[in-house]
């Protein structure tokens, strides 16, 4: 039957048949990747996406995005973008929102992703159905609510739009907002500042709260590794070598030259860490040490209590604040899917390979996955893996049948035995060589099946 798909301009009219396709659910970074390789495999979908473009997260218009005016990448661009999809010369080393954007849209253009896609479109729930395939109900652009019959569904909503928001002893009576909710650095004027939280978007708002509010503390609960953006004048993340060092050789070669450009943060007061090096994601900044270095920001540990516009804090120090800005993180958020259909086990689902569930092929979840560098491409590579996958079940592809045993016999998620710690947003953190070395092991040996 024919469908109405809405792009960036007028609509356009393709055949398709959903009882035989999948629905891809997001077109951001992961979304648009899926959409393009799905082409490439011959594989029907129909795209749905709450914002009227694409982007996600770096869609700082869309109706869920967590966007703020000043964000940049913390990874550099010849290590973030798509391998088959440079970003431009004249594009950033570290590429702003709005450029990001911009790029998305081009590779949208480019790979013709637009058609493929209903926008303004809110998926309001799926569920499977006895006799096979999927139920997916969804709401379009007029508040109209229609139901379709898919072969299965891809989810690939993102990660970072579910505020984590912890709870704390006490009432605190100035203005208390998650990051999730800060979009403009005049947020701050007048105001003095307390940051819970310094992951690398706490880090970040809290050089913005130094420069535009009365005065800046932030509070941690633990110690970080601090990375600069720049090593020898060019990006950081783009010194490593060719070869792999072992893990502990690349610890002490690695922490030698974060003394050097670093120093010792704990001489500002940061706290020091109690896990070793890579066992979390470092902060990128070259900024926030600055600051502490010039005493412009106060490191507070832990909270203890908040009393009226006070927050007590468990050294027993307090101080007095007018607005409290928590950047504690966010948690996954799967709101159309039943969790018993996507096997959770503790803070995320436990995945082959982040993305397939060990007795299902009809459902997937995309982008799931964390490492340090792992950027777009790695992303790439898995949506290129399960394209391949779907369309290898289809056509008897015997690497399909061995990856549909591998999974369902069990596996570990591929930490390459990296202890991280225990922390929700860790809970589905890769070690990337480890993780694209299986994932394009995989995509060979698809490859291969199907001369």
């Amino acid at each position: 039957m024919e469908q109405v798909q809405f792009g960036a301009g007028q609509p356009v009219k393709v055949k398709a048949r959903p009882e035989d396709s999948f629905a891809l659910i997001g077109a951001g970074p992961m979304g648009l990747a899926m959409a393009k390789t799905l082409i490439e495999q011959g594989v029907p979908f129909q795209g749905f996406e709450l914002a009227d473009d694409v982007g996600g997260l770096w869609n700082i218009d869309a109706p869920r995005s967590t966007m703020y005016e000043t964000a940049h990448l913390i990874s550099s661009k010849r290590m973030t973008e798509f391998a088959d999809f440079p970003m431009l010369e004249e594009t950033a080393e570290y590429p702003s929102h709005r450029e990001l954007k911009t790029y998305f849209q081009d590779f949208a253009t480019a790979f013709d992703l637009y058609q493929h896609f209903h926008f303004g479109a809110e998926v309001l729930s799926t569920k499977p159905l006895d006799k096979g395939g999927w139920e997916v109900r969804w709401r379009d652009k007029s508040g109209t609510e229609q139901t379709q019959k898919f072969a299965g569904v891809l989810i690939a909503n993102g990660t970072l739009s579910e505020p984590n928001l912890p709870e704390f002893e006490g009432t605190f009576t100035g203005e208390f907002i998650h990051a999730s909710q800060y979009r403009y650095p005049t947020q701050f004027a007048g105001k003095r500042v307390l940051v819970i939280g310094a992951g690398n978007s706490g880090c970040d708002i809290a050089v913005d709260a130094i420069h535009h509010g009365v005065s800046c503390d932030i509070s941690m609960r633990r110690g970080y590794y601090f990375v600069p953006k720049y090593v020898f004048g060019k990006p950081a993340d783009t010194m490593g070598g060719k070869i792999r060092l072992p893990m502990w050789l690349k610890r002490k070669v690695d922490g030698a030259i974060l003394k050097w450009f670093v120093g010792n943060p704990q001489k500002y007061g940061f706290p020091k860490p109690d896990y070793e090096l890579y066992e979390s994601h470092p902060i990128v900044n070259s900024l926030i040490l600055f600051h502490a270095g010039h005493g412009d920001l106060k490191v507070r540990p832990d909270i203890a209590r908040f009393d009226s516009k006070t927050v007590h804090f468990r050294d027993g120090s307090s101080a007095e604040y007018d607005m409290i800005l928590a950047a504690t993180g966010y948690k996954l958020h799967y709101p159309f899917i039943d969790n018993s259909l996507l096997n959770w086990t503790g803070d995320a689902p436990h995945l082959y390979l982040n993305c397939m569930h060990p007795e299902r092929d009809d459902v997937f979840v995309l982008g799931m996955v964390e490492a340090s560098g792992l950027g777009w491409q790695g992303r790439h590579e898995q949506a290129e893996m399960i394209a391949r996958y779907i369309s290898g079940l289809r056509s008897g592809n015997t690497a399909a049948e061995a990856i549909r045993a591998t999974k369902a016999e069990g596996f570990e998620r591929a930490t390459g035995g990296m202890n991280y710690i225990d922390l929700p947003r860790m809970a589905y953190y890769v070690d990337k060589a480890t993780y694209r070395r299986e994932v394009t092991g995989q995509i060979a040996a698809l490859r291969a099946a199907e001369k």
